[in-house]
């Protein structure tokens, strides 16, 4: 069965407000410990961050159109979300086993190549601005 129409919350729609505003903020604070732990333990996130505040600071440096201006900051962002997605994979291959296996490694070699090919798509695009 259906929960309550948001109008029909227990609390009213004060309440509702106040419970998504909670939710929001709880997420947020998780992201943020998410990222943080990522910052710290892993490397290449420290390096693709690095990467992506030069490329970000390129963009809005350089005379670029508003679109080109937002794709090349989307995929800087989106190259760091990639490695963000990389390490959650691997941190829970990494908690399933410890043994060597064909499966485990697939699985980390694919969020690996998820990583370069987002990368791959921001030089493209940087290619395809600067060369026009």
């Amino acid at each position: 069965m259906r929960g309550p129409l948001p109008c029909q919350h227990a609390t009213g729609g004060a309440g509702l407000i106040k419970s998504e505003l909670k939710r929001w903020w709880q997420r947020w604070n998780w992201s943020w410990a998410g990222l943080r732990m990522a910052w710290k333990s892993e490397k290449s996130v420290r390096q693709w961050s690095v990467v992506c505040l030069l490329s970000c600071g390129l963009a809005l440096w350089l005379d670029l159109t508003g679109a080109e201006r937002a794709l090349l900051l989307a995929l800087s962002l989106l190259v760091v979300a990639s490695e963000l997605i990389n390490t959650a994979i691997e941190r829970t291959v990494d908690l399933i086993t410890t043994e060597t296996h064909p499966l485990a490694a697939q699985a980390k070699d694919a969020a690996s190549a998820f990583v370069v090919l987002t990368a791959m798509a921001g030089a493209v695009a940087w290619l395809a601005i600067l060369l026009g």
